[in-house]
């Protein structure tokens, strides 16, 4: 069960920079909401916080104010904890995918749960064959197409073994066929998966769709209302752009070096990092 009570995420923009000052503007939230169903979507425009609220989830953001909690766990305090149930798939899989092999990629997220080394080949080959890549194993990764990295992302993630599966738009850089397959996989899995997505057709296959806009969760229900609201919405001209929106794209964070694009309360680790810190290499 994913809980989020009152999480809000916000970020440092320089938008009065030339007057030597600094402003904190609210990305997302506050967001109040208890996700059990099986299939949960969301969806909103570009920019209006899906995948803050995604990144949410397993601690990969975590909330500047408020709290989300994973089967009890905060992430902010048991970020690790969390993350072992929650997987998370990146849009792009070339965020994620670090390995020259698809077996020796699968095998490095088995080595991050600690299975034996004697233990990882057959175990990642087992994880391959489930998304169809069984003969792919073994070869190097830049020869597999799009859609095969993406299914190559997903196993690595589902290798090992979580309980929530929390995906980013996952099909958005997809031609239709490798959609409908990486549909098919993700309707097939006994995980719950909560899907940022742009495809309505997939949003109505969810059990509860969730619709962002502007930071916040204007409609939260069954598929049919929260579609139908949404595409109320996006059948309305779009709102002026704030000064503040151009301030966006140079957030910053005041206690981290001043790293551009990082929110104040973004840890940095998403799974290339982690992934990584796993093999001994140094953290991007």
């Amino acid at each position: 069960m994913i809980e989020l009570d009152g999480a809000v995420v916000t970020a440092y923009a320089p938008g009065a920079a030339r007057r030597g000052q600094e402003r904190v503007v609210t990305l997302l939230g506050p967001v109040t909401c208890t996700l059990t169903e099986r299939r949960v979507a969301v969806v909103g425009a570009n920019g209006s916080g899906k995948s803050t609220f995604a990144r949410l989830l397993n601690g990969l953001t975590l909330p500047s104010a408020g709290t989300v909690r994973v089967d009890g766990l905060d992430t902010a305090r048991d970020g690790a904890a969390v993350r072992r149930r929650v997987g998370f798939l990146f849009t792009d899989p070339d965020a994620q995918v670090v390995m020259p092999t698809p077996v020796e990629d699968v095998a490095l997220s088995l080595r991050r749960r600690g299975v034996p080394a004697r233990e990882r080949d057959a175990r990642a080959r087992e994880a391959l064959a489930r998304v169809g890549l069984a003969e792919r194993a073994d070869v190097p990764v830049r020869a597999l197409s799009g859609g095969q990295r993406q299914l190559l992302a997903l196993a690595a993630v589902l290798a090992t073994e979580p309980d929530v599966l929390v995906c980013d738009e996952p099909t958005t850089l997809l031609d239709l066929r490798w959609r409908g397959v990486v549909d098919a996989l993700l309707a097939d899995l006994p995980q719950q998966v909560v899907q940022v997505t742009h495809d309505l057709e997939a949003a109505a296959r969810a059990d509860r769709v969730l619709v962002v806009d502007e930071g916040h969760v204007v409609h939260d229900g069954p598929p049919a209302a929260a579609l139908a609201a949404y595409r109320a919405l996006m059948a309305t001209p779009p709102p002026a752009v704030p000064d503040v929106a151009a301030d966006a794209s140079e957030v910053v964070t005041s206690g981290r070096g001043r790293q551009a694009g990082r929110t104040t309360s973004d840890r940095g680790d998403d799974l290339g990092a982690e992934r990584a810190q796993a093999t001994g290499g140094d953290r991007p």
